[in-house]
Parts: C-alpha cells; sequence; structure tokens
C-alpha cells in the first residue's frame, strides 16, 4: 500500500519551505516517526516524520527546492522490506589484446557522480550532506577530525570550510580564502524584519541601570527550596519577565501595536524571549505571563531553550507577543540598543552584570549593576512613558519582594 507524504500545513504567515536536507534516499526503510527531511522555513526549521512503517519509494523533490503547504513530498510502500542491493553481474574478461570499454551511461554516470578533486573520499564523507560531502572530499578532510556545530553535533559545509581555511593559512602561510553563500531562509527572513524595523518604526532608545543585589541574595536563600517546590533552577530572566509583564500593565502603551492609523492596546503580556540558534535569532512566545509563577515561567523559558537547541521550536511557539525581552549580556555585552520586533512597540534589552562602584546611603559601595535599554517605537511612545515604564522594572528588581505583592 502507497502512503504519500506531504508537506505540513503551513500558517498563513508562512507561504512555502525550502527543503533543507533528506536523510532518507530512496530504497531506504523507515520507521513510523522517524525523520525524513528538514524543511526550512522563514522562521523555524521543520522535520518531516515517516507516517508509516515501510520502505521509500519515491522523492518529489530534491534538496534546494521552494515547496507549498500540502504538496507531495515523497511515497512510501507500506509494510515493504528495504530492496536488497542487485547481484553484480559476473565479470567477464576481454579476450587477449582486446581493450575493455565501459558503457557510455556506466562512464557518464561515473563522471556526474565523481567529485571534481581526484582526491580519494575520507572515512565518514558519506554520512555527510551533499554539500558538506564535497567540500570534505575536495578539501581531503576527515570529517571526524572537524567539530560539529550543526543540530545534534552534525557537521556542517561552514565547519569544513572554517577547518579547511584555518589549514590553508597555517600552511601556506599568507593565503586569504573565501567563500560565497546563499543565506539561509531564517537568515534573510532576520534581514528582512530587521530592515522593515529600521524603515517603518520611528525607533528610540532610553537607558537606565539597575542594582540586583537583592535579587542575587533571593537567588541564593531561596535556591535549594525553589528547586525542590519547582524541579528547576531559579535564574534571572524571570524575574525581569515578571516584572515587565507587571510593568505592562501598569504602562499600557507599552504594550500596545500600531496597526494602520488604529492603536490596539494588549490586555495581557505574551513575552517574546530571544534565543540564540545556530541559524540565528529566534523569539519563542511566553503567553500570559502576568498569570505565571515564577516556576511556570522557568519551565517555559527551560522548555524552549531546549526545542531551539533540538530544532524542535514549532511555527505556533513563535506565534504572537507584544514584547521581547533580549539578554546580550549571556554573550558579554555591557549595553546595546536592541530593535524592536514588528508589530510590537517595544523591547526590553538585559545586559551582563558588572560589579562597579555607587553611591548608596552617601557611601561608595560594590554592588552588581546591570544596564537596562529599552528601544520603542516613538510614534504611539512618548518619552516619558518610555522612562517610567524602565523606573517601574528598575523599582521592582531592587525591591523583589514588590513583584510578589504586585506593587
Amino acid at each position: 500500500m502507497a502512503t504519500e507524504v506531504k508537506v505540513p500545513v503551513l500558517p498563513e504567515s508562512v507561504s512555502d519551505a525550502t527543503i533543507a536536507a533528506w536523510h532518507k534516499k530512496v530504497g531506504d526503510a523507515v520507521k513510523r516517526d522517524e525523520n525524513l527531511m528538514d524543511l526550512e522555513t522563514d522562521k523555524v526549521v521543520l522535520e518531516v516524520p515517516s507516517p508509516v512503517d515501510g520502505v521509500l519509494k519515491e522523492i518529489k523533490f530534491k534538496e534546494g527546492d521552494t515547496v507549498t503547504s500540502q504538496q507531495l513530498l515523497a511515497i512510501i510502500e507500506e509494510g515493504a522490506a528495504a530492496a536488497a542491493p542487485a547481484p553484480a553481474a559476473e565479470e567477464k574478461k576481454p579476450a587477449a589484446g582486446a581493450q575493455e570499454v565501459q558503457p557510455k551511461a556506466e562512464a557518464a554516470k561515473a563522471d556526474a557522480a565523481a567529485p571534481s578533486s581526484t582526491k580519494p573520499a575520507p572515512a565518514g564523507a558519506d554520512a555527510l550532506p551533499p554539500g558538506a560531502r564535497f567540500t570534505a572530499i575536495t578539501q581531503g578532510i576527515d570529517p571526524a577530525s572537524v567539530e560539529g556545530t550543526g543540530r545534534r553535533g552534525a557537521v556542517t559545509k561552514e565547519d569544513l570550510v572554517n577547518y579547511a581555511s584555518g589549514k590553508t593559512a597555517g600552511v601556506s602561510g599568507g593565503a586569504r580564502p573565501e567563500e560565497r553563500v546563499p543565506m539561509t531562509r531564517i537568515r534573510t527572513r532576520i534581514a528582512e524584519r530587521l530592515m522593515q524595523s529600521k524603515n517603518s518604526i520611528a525607533m528610540l532608545t532610553s537607558f537606565n541601570e539597575v542594582n540586583l543585589a537583592k535579587v542575587m541574595e533571593m537567588r541564593k536563600e531561596l535556591q535549594d527550596d525553589f528547586v525542590k517546590a519547582n524541579g528547576i533552577k531559579l535564574g534571572f530572566m524571570s524575574f525581569f519577565a515578571k516584572a515587565a509583564a507587571n510593568a505592562l500593565q501598569r504602562h499600557p502603551v507599552v504594550n500596545a501595536s500600531v496597526d494602520g492609523n488604529d492603536i490596539i492596546y494588549h490586555g495581557y503580556a505574551d513575552i517574546s524571549i530571544a534565543v540564540s540558534t545556530e541559524k540565528g535569532l529566534v523569539t519563542p512566545v511566553l503567553r500570559n505571563v502576568e498569570r505565571m509563577g515564577f516556576g511556570d515561567i522557568e519551565k517555559g523559558i527551560a522548555e524552549y531553550a531546549k526545542k531551539a537547541r533540538d530544532g524542535k521550536l514549532g511555527l505556533d511557539d513563535l506565534q504572537g507577543g507584544t514584547f521581547t525581552i533580549t539578554n546580550g549580556g549571556t554573550f558579554g555585552s555591557l549595553m546595546s540598543t536592541p530593535i524592536v520586533n514588528p508589530p510590537q512597540s517595544a523591547i526590553l534589552g538585559m545586559h551582563a552584570i558588572k560589579e562597579r562602584a555607587i553611591v548608596e546611603n552617601g557611601q561608595v559601595i560594590a554592588a552588581p549593576m546591570m544596564y537596562l535599554a529599552l528601544s520603542y517605537d516613538h510614534r504611539i511612545i512618548d518619552g516619558k512613558d518610555a522612562v517610567l515604564f524602565l523606573v517601574d522594572i528598575k523599582n521592582q528588581l531592587e525591591n523583589p519582594h514588590r513583584m510578589l505583592l504586585g506593587m
């Protein structure tokens, strides 16, 4: 019985997808729910699992092709066994003095399959995707000697190119290799949205700083009890997410968005948390944060982080969001001006915690300080509203017990 494998139903905001990689080839045995291929959309990479046990009989599109919702991708023969390799034809020795001739079709096939380099294929190259395999063979690189940065530690073409560049620079003393590669769908979409934000929003950034001594003291004091109660550690992001959700309720214009000549005020705090992945920045959404406790926030963030690492984020995880928090401090950023994520109107930037000298009660003390940045759409958010919003967050973080009381 033949079973069709189709492109998953894509949401209205995603018109098509690109076939990033096939993990099976025609004739391979497949198991139900085993990943057949990866589809790259503007936002995420989707896995397409096999709906049944069987054998992959036909592939309709190759890697790099663009497909749309519900298009036929492949056909699986349900319940079939993988075809055994055909027995090799008995080799016939040519008559003495005769020249052995390779059939034209076979010669053409061999020529097409052969890489441009005459180097022998390194061990393990066959398991790589086509682009990476070609690079490994032509550069003579053993994939086992390269640290992979792809999904689940896979060695990518970029890993091999970087590895080869390092080797070349060390051997030839002055070679300046470069390579032109097309942007991925996700990177292209990120570029488009950044330009959209730059060109369509009157963006301004306001700054403040916050003393996190009491937050750090609370984390240290309550960490063990928090882990016992929730099964997860108490981090910094939950403090910022909860403080932002509370402040958004008191400053609704920061939680608004522009739609034509209208302003839409959202009565809920769906906060996008920026997560860095190998393919670029994504912003999964924690919904109704104003109703969530610290444990639920930490679990939600941890789940999204794992999904992002494993390439399991779904389109629904990224839809919506009324406000964004991004943490450049995890990479050492001391201060930055984050870019608003349309159609949202504001984004909060966290930064590195640095012990600095401050004056408190007339005394100079060392305190764990962080710079906060709020970028906002100045068309609807006045400077006063932005500053008051930042001060609200600062007051909550410097007096974290206020958050527990909703103050």
